[in-house]
């Protein structure tokens, strides 16, 4: 998976192959985290048309993987 990282680094000089080490260790950690259900376990949904916040994860991936353009279906961060 390509993807855009900014990495910050306190040490003044980083060699070419210690960049590509700290990117190849940082990729690893995303690819861990980056998944449905710690999206789902991270987020809410808000369902105006039925009045409802939803927040069980299993409900949540329900919801956005058969309804995912549903009008009034927000979701939030429950952070």
């Amino acid at each position: 998976m390509n993807r855009d990282l900014l990495v910050l680094n306190k040490q003044i000089h980083l060699s070419e192959d210690a960049l590509a080490k700290e990117t190849a260790l940082l990729n690893q950690v995303l690819m861990k985290l980056e998944n449905w259900e710690s999206f789902c376990i991270a987020n809410e949904v808000i369902d105006i048309n039925r009045r409802k916040m939803i927040r069980k994860a299993h409900l949540v991936r329900s919801i956005l993987q058969d309804h995912p353009n549903k009008s009034f279906i927000f979701v939030c961060n429950k952070n």
